[in-house]
């Protein structure tokens, strides 16, 4: 695309010469003599940016860039030319929404060089919207998928609550979308020009969590070469996720719920208080008032925590809208894959409706994903599911055997040993996804009493 550009100066000889340097460097130029002509060219024609000196008689450049920004679009950029004795005034159009002035007398160089700095930052802002758009439209309600009347009657409650400030609390099995339902509420909010921060407290060292939420001061502990900001800082007046909120140190939980209270901190190695404006979702896929009993979760800090609760339902619970999520994921998975399958055979679709699903959504997703690149055809059929979901089948995992059907238990140890199995032992990829964290996986394979040489020869 060739950008447009439109010089206005009253002297002719400047003029020419800025209207043919950018000629000659690939740009569509359009000149005028004076504020009143640029006007009427720019209320019938749209310019990329336009070049206006700031000294001219009837209509001066400042009163140009007020027309301008009212008539013309919010993307177009302006750029001041101006003489060493009106600075100040190109000073003040910058105030009011110019991009950057030149100074005469300038060089072809000089100028060339302002217009392709200004011109690559209105790329960037339209970019930006662009992007901003799209994160918009991919985190509509709209795009939630699913009629079941469980889930409908959830989102009823998360339109309402994404338009307050109130602290959210989403409940709900891992891989059941918490953290997409947490997205789609801070860009359907009036914060969705701001910030949206994750922390996940699973997946961060105990000596560093208190860092990470309220950063550090120089010198603080070893290793803080310089002042940090923390994620309360980055997301100040946006919105603050607090993913797996379960996994926080009761120790650090005292500190959270004296921000959550007067909505203050100080980092790390410094008293200084530092305000902040921050809407706080937390997730969690435990039952909080279990936790509270066993005494790991403060109840205080539960009770701020949970002003508006969201509970997301297991896929089980909504087995009707597994046809609909498998066409989805189908279709975006054919989209990054470069392939074609157009469904899911009767068959497929079956075995599909009758798993019960421990890890949601996730699971189906990455099975539909396993699927749509291992097809040989254009229908999925029962040969591409893993072999735990075929029905009535002997299933062997190393020195876990299971014969359909089987305990949640058995089926949940199984799952790990394949995920283990499909990574190679890498614990945090196969925790990624089978839904779970690092530290519920190493929970799990101390339960099942593995020690690392007996789990390395099974996956040998």
């Amino acid at each position: 695309m060739i950008e447009k550009i439109l010089v206005v100066d009253d002297d002719q000889l400047v003029n020419e010469f800025v209207d043919e340097t950018l000629t000659r460097a690939g740009y569509d130029v359009t000149s005028a003599m004076s504020g009143e002509d640029a006007i009427e060219l720019i209320e019938i024609e749209d310019f990329d940016l336009i070049l206006s000196d700031v000294r001219m008689p009837r209509m001066n450049g400042i009163e140009l860039l007020k027309q301008i920004k009212r008539i013309a679009s919010p993307s177009t950029i302006v750029i001041m030319i101006t003489a060493y004795g009106t600075v100040k005034n190109a000073v003040e159009a910058m105030r009011i929404g110019a991009f950057d002035y030149v100074l005469k007398p300038f060089s072809p160089d000089e100028l060339e060089l302002t217009v392709k700095r200004a011109l690559r930052f209105q790329d960037l802002q339209r970019e930006n919207e662009f992007l901003k758009t799209e994160v918009g439209r991919r985190y509509s309600f709209d795009n939630i998928i699913g009629k079941n009347k469980v889930l409908t009657d959830v989102f009823d409650l998360v339109k309402v609550a994404a338009d307050s400030r109130a602290t959210i609390l989403i409940t709900g099995e891992s891989g059941t979308g918490k953290e997409l339902v947490a997205r789609a509420i801070h860009y359907n909010s009036p914060r969705k020009n701001n910030a949206f921060i994750r922390v996940n407290c699973a997946s961060l060292p105990e000596n560093l969590i208190e860092s990470e939420l309220f950063g550090h001061e120089k010198g603080a502990f070893t290793g803080a070469i310089k002042q940090t900001k923390g994620r309360f800082e980055l997301a100040d007046n946006g919105t603050l996720l607090l993913d797996e909120i379960s996994e926080m140190p009761l120790s650090l939980q005292a500190k959270l719920l004296r921000v959550l209270q007067e909505y203050e901190f100080e980092r790390v190695g410094s008293g200084k208080p530092i305000k902040v404006d921050v809407r706080i979702i937390a997730t969690s896929n435990r039952n909080l008032k279990a936790e509270i009993k066993e005494g790991h979760f403060r109840e205080d800090l539960y009770y701020r925590l949970n002003v508006i609760q969201i509970e997301l339902p297991p896929l089980r619970a909504r087995i009707d809208d597994i046809p609909e999520l498998t066409n989805y994921f189908i279709n975006k998975y054919n989209e990054e894959n470069h392939r074609q399958v157009e469904g899911v055979a009767d068959k497929t679709l079956r075995i599909l409706m009758k798993h019960h699903w421990p890890g949601n959504i996730r699971e189906l997703e990455n099975i539909i994903q396993r699927g749509v690149v291992t097809c040989k055809t254009n229908m999925l059929t029962p040969e591409e599911l893993p072999s735990y979901l075929t029905l009535g089948e002997t299933i062997d995992s190393g020195d876990v055997k299971l014969t359909m059907p089987v305990s949640l238990a058995e089926l949940e140890k199984y799952a790990i040993f394949e995920g283990l199995k499909f990574t190679s032992g890498n614990r945090s990829k196969a925790a990624d996804i089978l839904g779970i964290t690092s530290r519920t996986l190493r929970n799990k394979l101390a339960e099942y009493d593995i020690r690392q040489n007996a789990l390395e020869e099974n996956l040998g």
